[in-house]
């Protein structure tokens, strides 16, 4: 504050809304019975190259204007973080993104204070002080010790009750079932191709049922992620459960990666430690695609604008299906098929080969008979829970070998954990010639195939884990286009 005219500057590239926080902090002061001082008044929203976006500086706006005009104690502002929306009357609004704002407070050695909505949210993070507030009165007592603000409790996290969908309910499919065990204890990427209505689409909906927990660390990630975006709404009740993301096959590219003028994150960072599910593949853009190249290798996201550049977190497991062909009935017994071999081809060529090279299992989802899909669920069908730990069982075996999932080793790593007798080398030399592989789908079957040895709790790789790997790139046998 400054001698000068009467007037309310901000700088820092401050957004629209953050321009019209004057208005809203004027009339909140006023309505809350303070004076709001006459003359020249500069906010500095530092860093000054960062854009600033959201109501979520009012709070902290209008007790910094308090604070220099002697309204507050401002000595005691240093031992706080503030973040809230103001309405004009006062009263305090919940604002998106502030579980990250709560692990820097944490990490700064501060106690947050914020819209009694976001408090839940807040106190996700240990060892951090919330103290929520309704209105910016309740701050102003608090910060001048009239009346204090209670501390908001820490919900102690019990037992987690997932509600996913049970395997047992998919009839029939065990080949595709086992892939999809398989691809959960190593967290490989998983295509499947079928028919319309054989169960692609139930079985990828199940596949989070079958991963075991998250961690601590990574829900917070994931957490963060999801608070960060906002436009879903984020319910602390559920931090704990794998994000599955289906976007639709109309999606663009930046809704896909994330990006923007402002950069945000997109699908494949919404589905950071869980399921991206793209159903309908072929129907996408092949431009699209072609973005989940990077991520599929390298789990994070890079996006460069003229005037920004920002990395997101991607570490997703791609769950994709498709039709066979464009009416969707090739090899059905029916003949109902009527697509030429062109139109096959200009259909199975929206998918790149560089992509389908980077997707380790290519799964046949065929057409039950119709005696199969009637009656109870047959005794002997496994439900989520028995499969679920096995793969939990197998991914502890992971983790206690290389402290990651299969899917993420090195070629240093594969070379060490995925060595094979003369007898799988040599079917895997046949394999190579035969199938024309490339390099990195040699890697991707010897990953598999150490999955396939972990589910069955040996520490060697034989014949019988590689052949049943080998069998999972359906694609590159040609098979689908016979």
């Amino acid at each position: 504050m400054c001698g000068g005219l009467p007037t309310l500057s901000m700088v820092g590239l401050p957004e629209m809304a953050v321009k019209e926080s004057k208005d809203r902090v004027r009339g909140a002061l006023l309505n809350g019975r303070f004076n709001f001082p006459d003359g020249r008044i500069t906010i500095n929203l530092a860093p000054a190259d960062l854009p600033k976006d959201g109501g979520r500086f009012d709070l902290p706006i209008a007790l910094g204007i308090l604070g220099a005009s002697g309204q507050i104690t401002a000595q005691a502002l240093g031992n706080y973080e503030f973040v809230g929306e103001l309405a004009l009357s006062g009263e305090l609004r919940a604002v998106n993104g502030v579980l990250p704002i709560a692990l820097a407070a944490r990490d700064a050695g501060r106690e947050l204070i914020l819209p009694r909505e976001n408090a839940d949210e807040a106190a996700l993070v240990s060892d951090l002080i919330v103290r929520p507030a309704s209105h910016i009165m309740e701050v102003c007592e608090h910060l001048n010790g009239s009346s204090l603000l209670d501390a908001h409790p820490r919900k102690e996290q019990g037992p987690v009750k997932l509600g996913y969908p049970d395997l047992a309910e998919v009839r029939g499919q065990e080949h595709a079932k086992r892939a999809l065990e398989i691809a959960a204890a190593g967290s490989h990427s998983l295509l499947l191709i079928g028919p319309p209505g054989t169960g692609k689409s139930m079985l990828a909906n199940r596949l989070p049922g079958l991963l075991p927990p998250l961690s601590e660390a990574q829900a917070m990630e994931t957490a963060a992620i999801r608070s960060v975006c906002g436009h879903e709404g984020f319910d602390p009740a559920c931090w704990l459960e794998r994000p599955f993301r289906a976007p639709h096959h109309t999606a663009s590219g930046v809704a896909l990666v994330g990006g923007g003028s402002n950069p945000r994150p997109g699908e494949i960072s919404m589905a950071h430690f869980g399921i991206l599910f793209l159903d309908e593949l072929p129907e996408f853009d092949r431009k699209v695609l072609e973005v989940l190249r990077e991520p599929l290798e390298s789990g994070q996201i890079h996006i460069s604008r003229a005037a920004r550049h920002a990395r997101f977190p991607a570490r997703f497991q791609l769950v994709a299906a498709m039709n066979p062909c464009p009416c969707g009935y090739l090899g059905d017994s029916g003949g109902r098929c009527r697509c030429t071999a062109n139109q096959i081809a200009r259909y199975r060529g929206r998918i790149s080969g560089p992509l389908l090279d980077r997707i380790d299992m290519h799964v046949e989802v065929p057409r039950l008979d119709v005696g199969r899909l009637g009656g109870p669920v047959p005794s002997e069908a496994e439900g989520t829970a028995e499969v679920r730990q096995r793969v939990m069982a197998a991914h502890a075996r992971q983790q206690a070998r290389a402290g990651k999932p299969n899917n993420v080793l090195t070629p240093t790593e594969i070379d060490r954990d995925c060595a094979l007798d003369p007898a799988s080398l040599r079917l895997m030399e046949q394999a190579l010639s035969r199938l024309a592989l490339s390099a990195r789908a040699y890697h991707r079957i010897l990953k598999v195939a150490r999955t396939i040895a972990d589910l069955r709790g040996v520490e060697s790789i034989d014949r019988v884990h590689l052949s049943e790997a080998i069998g999972y790139r359906r694609l590159d046998r040609g098979a689908a286009a016979s």
